[in-house]
């Protein structure tokens, strides 16, 4: 049985939920046939979060590591493709701290691609009804550093171990506008549920586009 670690942020920028961490525990609650799935919370704190990644991978030893992560206004889920090596945050973490241009691994590369086969993971999605697309940007605030430390840690300590990162949108419940797009969590938990599955059964992508104009 593959093993694996799903994690998710806890409330940040004033919110009182996270649908990313919502998400990680229905799923683990209810995992998909064939999967052992382990969901931890990581803090949305710059440093912190990649300390509690690195713990939480030593206590699983999982197969396979998915973080989730809240970008609101996306309209559906949202696998990236790529980290970047920058730390520039608009709004402080949750302990204060806002970094600006400030690399996430002093001296590593510019940036790592998902090692999920991530196209694969966007059509099992869409198959399962869950409005879902390939991303190229995890933006640079504690996601994006989350992201990237957890392809930095795989590819330089644990290369036996796949990973990525994947952005769910707000939850109906934190739309108050009733202009912005929201999904339902256990629609996001279908979603991811079924990319699990690809991503534990599939190593070779998707030869298909989705590709961006801008």
């Amino acid at each position: 049985m593959a093993r694996i670690l799903l994690t998710g942020f806890e409330p940040f920028g004033g919110e009182a939920v996270n649908p990313s961490w919502q998400a990680a525990e229905l799923v683990a609650a209810t995992p998909p046939d064939g999967l052992a799935v382990t969901a931890v919370q990581l803090p949305c704190v710059f440093g912190d979060a990649l300390t509690a990644l690195r713990a939480a991978v030593t206590d699983t030893r999982p197969d396979l590591v998915v973080s989730l992560g809240q970008a609101g206004g996306r309209p559906g889920v949202t696998v990236e493709r790529v980290a970047i090596n920058v730390d520039d945050a608009r709004i402080p973490d949750n302990a204060g701290a806002q970094p600006i241009d400030v690399p996430v691994v002093p001296g590593g590369p510019a940036a790592y691609f998902s090692t999920l086969p991530v196209k694969a993971c966007v059509a099992s999605m869409r198959e399962a009804g869950v409005p879902a697309a390939l991303s190229n940007t995890a933006g640079t605030f504690v996601c994006n550093h989350v992201a990237y430390g957890l392809a930095h840690l795989l590819a330089t300590e644990l290369p036996h171990i796949r990973g990525g990162f994947i952005h769910v949108p707000w939850s109906p419940a934190q739309v108050t506008d009733g202009a912005s797009p929201s999904l339902p969590v256990e629609t996001v938990a279908t979603g991811i549920r079924s990319m699990l599955l690809t991503a534990a059964t599939t190593h070779d992508d998707l030869h298909v586009t989705e590709g961006a104009t801008h």
